[in-house]
């Protein structure tokens, strides 16, 4: 996507909607200092060039019973690009994969994994993980605790 151009107006909605996407039009507006009518059209205007992909809520893993996040570092026997898009497409099916990252270096993917407990991970990574197609090594990492979790990126609005 290309850079879009944005005003300190447009980075002030951007920061406060990623800091509370429930906040209503009226405060959004009352925020960046200017009326509901253009702070609604400025928003749909970010939503329509992609900069604003989606609203979504966080939500605590623990509370549905993902007790467990791993991080696997995945390799693939062939890297190229019809083989990384079939990967891809597959780790897509996968609902307790979380987030898919193609990376530079030793491994090919890193995926980010919630699990409802080790055991379960565990189930999941023989019964899909490695029998998956072109995977040549998988190496697993259990998140220990969440330091910082900071959804997005940052917002230079001065």
């Amino acid at each position: 996507m290309a850079k879009v151009k944005l005003d300190r107006i447009d980075r002030k909605i951007l920061n406060d909607l990623q800091e509370n996407g429930r906040m209503t039009n009226v405060e959004l507006a009352e925020r960046a200092g200017i009326s509901a009518p253009p702070c609604l059209r400025r928003v749909r205007a970010l939503e329509e060039a992609g900069v604003i992909k989606g609203y979504h809520a966080d939500i605590d893993p623990g509370s549905l019973g993902y007790g467990v996040s791993v991080f696997a570092q995945v390799g693939l026997s062939n890297q190229s690009e019809t083989d990384q898009k079939k990967f891809e497409e597959l780790v897509k099916t996968w609902p307790l994969v979380r987030e898919c990252y193609l990376v530079s270096g030793d491994s090919d993917y890193i995926l980010k994994i919630v699990a409802e407990d080790w055991g379960a991970y565990q189930s999941f990574l023989t019964q899909h993980l490695s029998a998956a197609p072109n995977i040549s090594q998988i190496k697993s990492a259990l998140g220990v605790r969440i330091a910082k979790h900071k959804p997005g990126v940052p917002v230079d609005i001065e």
